[in-house]
């Protein structure tokens, strides 16, 4: 309790930094389709966001170590409220793309600073519960962040100042700590190749989990509306989605610790599959119907990436556990910036189903690939922990560490 205590300030930075950029993309998304925007630009917007993401995941540990922990803080957290503030100022959706890159290197460098910071004060025996409580301020906040947009207003200077004032509010907590500054951690090395060297099936299974994440949270809100949402009922949609990846988190890990972990792999993306038809297939089952199977969706699509991740590490020795973590999270962002562009782009084509259609075609080739890979070699019989692994840094491996190592 004396730890939680003491980090209580970088914790209430991140539960404030979730309430801002969370709710930015799904705001952008409806202010798009208010001011007329083209289904391809509002899914330009969220690649956008995570282009930012990935140079904000490759920077931040290098900014750190030439300012400190605090002014790489402030830094990061002014280029999110500039790109919030800005965006009623000039609207045109090439320039918001460019507001939502600066959206995507915030959060990336922010989350780089808090996890570089717990990092630094957490002890092995104290590691899993903070973890634990890490995982929930951040889950809780990204869920909260989902019903903010109920009540914002698209295109409105008054939403996207809230926005820029939580941003902003983010800033007080971590700055005026009176906690000493912890040492800056080198940065992992970025190598993509190892990733696919100690899994290719891990390496397409992030691919996979961004195609659903990024392209349900960013073109979500446009689906929502082509099948006669209200606001208020986009941010139930998208909210039912996070709150059914939370509640899969405990039963997915049971079943990866136990069974071959390509196997859980294959049969979730099978029942992502089915989610996606019957998504598809309830709009017209009214509101009711909608909100379950958004929940279904994140069910079964959520914890993919941990899968895939748990996965890869069963096949990394420890020293190189830090760096294939950094190189999911690349193939994880690659798949994040390519995924909105392309689902907006087909909803316009083919209709809102067309998201999930893609989405069924990522994880059908998902499947296949599987299927491919249980041939190329055995299971293996020593196998780490699984955990929840968010994607939200490439210093999340480090903050980690042992909590995959078995006892």
């Amino acid at each position: 309790m004396r730890l939680l205590i003491s980090l209580a300030a970088l914790l209430l930075s991140v539960l404030l930094l979730q309430l801002s950029s969370g709710g930015v993309g799904p705001l952008d998304a409806l202010s798009g389709l208010a001011l007329d925007f083209s289904r391809q630009e509002i899914g330009m917007l969220g690649s956008a966001h995570f282009f930012g993401f990935f140079i904000g995941c490759w920077w931040a540990p290098r900014l750190m170590g030439s300012v400190g922990h605090s002014r790489a803080f402030a830094a990061f957290t002014a280029t999110g409220a500039i790109g919030l503030l800005a965006h009623m100022m000039v609207v045109d959706a090439y320039a918001w793309a460019v507001m939502r890159v600066a959206s995507g290197l915030c959060v990336a460098g922010c989350y780089t600073v808090i996890e570089a910071w717990l990092q630094a004060r957490v002890t092995n025996e104290t590691r899993g519960r903070t973890m634990g409580v890490y995982r929930v301020v951040d889950m809780t906040g990204s869920l909260a962040a989902q019903l903010v947009i109920g009540v914002l207003t698209p295109a409105s200077y008054i939403s996207y100042n809230i926005l820029a004032i939580l941003c902003c509010a983010a800033l007080l907590p971590l700055t005026l700590t009176t906690a000493q500054q912890p040492e800056t951690p080198s940065a992992p090395r970025l190598r993509p190749r190892l990733a696919w060297d100690r899994s290719p099936l891990a390496a397409a299974g992030v691919i996979v989990a961004a195609l659903s994440s990024a392209s349900f949270r960013m073109v979500g809100p446009v689906y929502g509306q082509d099948v006669g949402l209200s606001a208020g009922q986009i941010a139930w949609f998208l909210s039912a989605f996070v709150l059914g990846g939370a509640l899969a988190q405990y039963p997915v890990g049971w079943l990866a610790d136990k069974y071959d972990r390509r196997w859980v792999l294959i049969w979730l993306s099978a029942a992502a599959i089915v989610s996606c038809g019957i998504t598809v297939s309830a709009t017209g089952l009214g509101t009711a119907g909608i909100m379950l199977t958004a929940g279904l969706f994140g069910l079964t699509t959520f914890p993919i990436y941990s899968v895939a991740a748990s996965h890869a590490h069963d096949f990394a020795s420890a020293d190189e556990r830090v760096e294939l973590s950094a190189a999911l999270m690349f193939f994880y962002a690659i798949g994040a910036i390519a995924a909105p562009y392309f689902a907006s782009a087909l909803i316009t084509t083919y209709g809102p189903g067309a998201l999930f259609g893609m989405i069924s075609a990522g994880h059908g080739v998902l499947i296949v690939f599987g299927l491919t890979r249980l041939r190329a070699r055995p299971t293996r019989e020593k196998r780490t922990r699984y955990i929840y692994a968010p994607r939200t840094s490439f210093i999340i491996g480090r903050l980690i560490g042992r909590s995959r190592e078995r006892d």
